[in-house]
């Protein structure tokens, strides 16, 4: 290639290469390879260049899109809002999942689908490279075609905004009360307008969630998402000293160590936490987001993020688990929360009782943005299909957020019992985008990803075991919802 100098000690290059003006001083390390259509790069594919026509890119050292300069977030601030993604509401079912399933049971339960969970997240990675795809739907359409891809977007919008509700109505019935428990309110100022669940789920969400809700990249919230996480170790360490305080002193009864089979509502209650169980480390929604914001990201650096969140995830599951359980045993409800309304039966108990409360509630504010972003970009790529990425449409992505805090609001105002809803969508949706997707993209593109003999055993093993348990718990959900009637 022919050079021209110029006085201003630059070298043009031809417009071909789409760099036309570069430093000549240390020009080795400021002459970038090219990139193509406009501004991207992607993996799996060969670079044809005039110097290296056949240039193989290795997947496992190369980021997904190369564009340019990358000032992301470090993988603490991935590690943060990978596991704010997983840690939510559903944190407080598993001390009653410990119950039902008994303590071996379910500490082995709870490593289990960490590591399974953990495998899909790796899987979905590498795909995700090889096919180009910057969210979930894209490699769920290049392993299965577009009506899958729109069966993934719908799973992810049912599954998020469901678990938003939840969260509101989690916030509203621990504030202001419900039929069975105090809130927090009226024990410290007794009754008045704080009484009225609606009103302070308003205000919580006008002052707190619309201002986090706005925000337009992920990389934005690792501050909160850091905060979310260290308020649910908070929890876990209050519970953790009061039941551990109560079980030296000798008042607390000896839990079980497995299962009950001995009647048929056991036996309807095993089948029915089974799904909460699989459904605690579901985060691959937000794969995509993370991954993107990563600095000098690459498939294994992901990995290395999934895998700290996955032993982060471990430990606070199972303390939470045991401690909750140890602590209110056959009186442990099916959200360990409520049960903090009654006094602990040591000093400061009524002190401790507001800090758990307060503090998991300020956990769930700070957890709402992280899911709603996924949601607001689904429910993007589903209706706006085609158009400029919502990062660039600042009119868009505000409208998008208002009006999906106004339906998840009216949501949280009219259903009437949380765990009905997240037992069914946990069945159903959760399970689907953190197993059943994930295995089928995996097996369908096998040939391009060089899936491994032990990964296949694995990708089928993960399929089978996540359409069972959805099955299973669909059917348990509407056989006790039946008894009960």
């Amino acid at each position: 290639m022919s050079h021209r100098k110029d006085t201003n000690n630059y070298s043009s290059l031809p417009i071909s290469s789409y760099l036309e003006l570069q430093p000549q001083n240390d020009s080795s390390k400021s002459l970038q390879r090219p990139t193509f259509d406009e501004s991207e790069v992607y993996l799996g594919s060969k670079v044809d260049h005039d110097d290296d026509d056949d240039l193989e890119i290795d997947i496992d050292n190369y980021p997904l899109v190369v564009m340019g300069p990358n000032h992301g977030s470090g993988i603490p601030g991935a590690v943060f809002n990978l596991t704010t993604t997983v840690i939510g509401a559903g944190i407080m079912a598993l001390p009653a999942t410990m119950k039902v399933l008994g303590v071996v049971l379910g500490i082995v339960l709870i490593i289990i689908m960490g590591i399974l969970s953990e495998i899909s997240v790796e899987l979905l990675v590498r795909f995700s490279v090889l096919c180009k795809a910057s969210s979930y739907g894209e490699v769920v359409q290049h392993a299965m075609g577009r009506p899958a891809r729109i069966l993934s977007e719908i799973c992810i919008i049912v599954n998020n905004a469901g678990v938003l509700v939840v969260y509101l109505i989690i916030i509203g019935d621990v504030m202001s009360g419900s039929v069975h428990h105090l809130g927090v309110f009226d024990q410290l100022m007794g009754n008045g307008v704080w009484d009225q669940r609606k009103l302070v789920i308003f205000v919580v969400m006008v002052v707190f969630l619309a201002p986090l809700c706005s925000l337009d990249k992920i990389d934005s919230l690792s501050l909160t998402s850091a905060a979310s996480v260290a308020l649910a170790i908070l929890f876990v360490l209050v519970t953790f000293t009061v039941a551990f305080i109560k079980l030296v002193e000798g008042r607390i009864d000896a839990p079980r160590m497995a299962p009950d089979f001995s009647s048929k509502t056991a036996i309807l209650d095993l089948l029915v936490v089974i799904p909460i169980m699989t459904n605690a480390y579901v985060c691959h929604f937000n794969l995509q987001p993370i991954y993107n914001e990563l600095e000098q990201r690459s498939p294994q650096k992901m990995n290395r993020v999934g895998r700290y969140t996955t032993i982060l995830c471990i430990l606070v599951y199972s303390s939470t688990a045991i401690s909750g359980y140890l602590l209110f045993g056959k009186d442990t409800e099916s959200d360990v929360l409520t049960n903090f309304d009654k006094d602990l039966g040591i000093r400061f108990s009524s002190a401790l009782n507001y800090i758990v409360r307060v503090g998991y509630i300020l956990h769930l504010i700070l957890v709402f943005p992280v899911i709603h972003f996924s949601l607001r970009q689904t429910v993007d790529a589903l209706v706006f299909e085609g158009s400029p990425p919502l990062s660039e449409s600042r009119k868009r992505s505000l409208g998008l957020t208002v009006v999906l805090l106004v339906l998840i609001y009216i949501g949280s105002t009219m259903i009437p019992s949380i765990w009905t809803a997240f037992k069914f969508t946990g069945a159903t949706t959760a399970v689907s985008l953190g197993f059943i997707f994930p295995s089928l993209v995996a097996l369908r593109l096998s040939h391009q990803g060089d899936l491994s003999y032990g990964e296949r055993i694995l990708s089928w093993l993960m399929l089978v075991l996540a359409v069972t348990v959805s099955i299973v718990g669909v059917v348990g959900n509407i056989y006790s919802l039946e008894s009960k009637s």
